[in-house]
């Protein structure tokens, strides 16, 4: 029997105490405001679906610009003192939007003032964003990482289940200005719970500036060409993101207006509408992720994980073929609408269990593997990757459905899947990792 001791639990660390306590609070507050945009627009423009997608889009560009300025920062700035004045900054605007919002009461001028919060906002997140990505290596073990990503895994599962449903909730029983007045408030104390995070940083010694943004940012490019392990897991990051969004934010949507609302009778019809069937789906997902960390982080961290993770990816593959096969012979065969609610509902739960065991080992093993002084250039360039191709997925996936239907776009996603698999399966520097 092995002697080896497992690691201590990482809350045993007050750092990760602080930011994951921040990170939960500031996390849960913006789940609220954006579940609570997003309905106000549409109430104070007379549903106006074009002045939603416009704000969403404005808000997604800011966010991509500043994703590398907040690389660059995050390698030469205190991330600690990076993460709290961002939340400050964003608690104080959303303060600040809603007391003009109550002076200025028109639907015109609210709209004016969410559009700026939201583009400033997002500024804010592009400069956040990375320096918290590449806090965790900063403050806990290396032999702790897996069980820290593990735990914030958690929170987001979590956070996905609960934080709709009560974003909800709150909307429906609290003043607009009331609400947005507890986002800030969970902002502002996500900040002063960062404000007492402790870590060894040593300052940059040479003045920030344009040139050295830019030589920074090249710089990340080059390291990033010389690493080829992390090369080809951040590409593998990249298109499990290209082709899992396809079916979150454009399959679902279609087939729960075009198949399922049509239908004249389906599963649970008496207490479950159409949207609320969406809602089981990413229930499903959630609370299987959920699951999934959890027996990560109790698990010792394992030294290599690439053979692992490409054998996992292979599963997944399997199963968003067997779902494009069950839409095509439930649902487009016509034959059983409830098979498939219950074949999509139970590929939901293995997809999010998988998920978990993929994308927590791939963080942990970036984390641990890029140089700290280099890891928030890797985190902004990976997270602009990452959100750069998710409207080119979501644009392509839409023109899929429109032209040739669910099951093709399912097709798609899963030889996307099963390729991307292969890769990993057959590359000697992932299988080395």
């Amino acid at each position: 029997m092995s002697n080896e001791k497992k690691p201590a639990n990482v809350f045993a660390n007050r750092n990760f105490r602080l930011v994951f306590l921040g990170a939960l609070v500031s996390e849960l507050g913006a789940v609220l405001y954006s579940f609570a945009v997003g309905f106000y627009i549409l109430e104070i423009s007379d549903n106006n679906a074009f002045l939603q997608g416009l704000y969403l889009a404005l808000c997604g560009v800011a966010l991509l610009l500043f994703t590398p300025v907040g690389g660059v920062l995050g390698d030469r700035v205190n991330k600690a003192k990076i993460m709290y004045v961002c939340d400050f900054i964003k608690g104080g605007m959303i303060v600040l939007a809603t007391a003009l919002m109550m002076i200025f009461p028109s639907s015109s001028a609210h709209i004016a003032i969410l559009f700026t919060l939201g583009i400033i906002g997002n500024a804010v997140s592009g400069i956040f964003n990375p320096a918290a990505g590449a806090m965790l290596p900063n403050i806990v073990k290396p032999e702790q990482l897996q069980q820290a990503n593990a735990y914030f895994s958690i929170k987001s599962s979590m956070e996905s289940i609960l934080g709709v449903v009560l974003a909800g909730i709150l909307y429906a029983v609290l003043p607009l200005n009331v609400l947005f007045f507890a986002v800030g408030a969970c902002f502002i104390a996500s900040g002063l719970s960062e404000m007492l995070i402790r870590y060894d940083h040593t300052p940059s010694p040479e003045p920030i500036t344009l040139r050295l943004a830019i030589s920074d940012t090249k710089e990340g490019f080059r390291y990033l060409r010389s690493q080829k392990a992390i090369m080809a897991i951040m590409g593998c990051v990249l298109f499990i993101n290209f082709f899992i969004e396809p079916v979150s934010g454009n399959f679902i949507p279609y087939f729960i207006k075009t198949d399922l609302a049509a239908a004249p009778a389906y599963l649970f019809d008496s207490f479950l509408t159409p949207e609320l069937w969406s809602s089981v789906f990413s229930v499903c997902i959630g609370a299987s992720s959920l699951i999934g960390a959890a027996i990560l982080s109790a698990r010792k961290q394992e030294e290599k994980c690439g053979l692992k993770v490409a054998k996992r990816l292979c599963v997944f593959s399997g199963a968003m073929i067997a779902l494009a096969l069950g839409y095509w012979l439930l649902v487009d065969a016509g034959s059983s609408l409830n098979g498939f609610l219950l074949m999509f509902s139970a590929g939901c739960l293995l997809l999010g269990f998988l998920l978990s065991f993929i994308n927590i080992p791939l963080s942990t093993t970036i984390q641990s593997r890029v140089e700290r002084d280099k890891l928030s250039k890797v985190s902004s360039l990976l997270s602009l990757g990452s959100q750069g191709m998710i409207p080119i997925a979501s644009v392509l996936a839409g023109a899929a459905l429109q032209a040739f239907g669910s099951t093709v776009l399912l097709a798609i996603c899963a030889v996307g899947f099963t390729i991307t698999a292969i890769l990993m399966l057959t590359n000697k520097n992932v299988r080395a990792i």
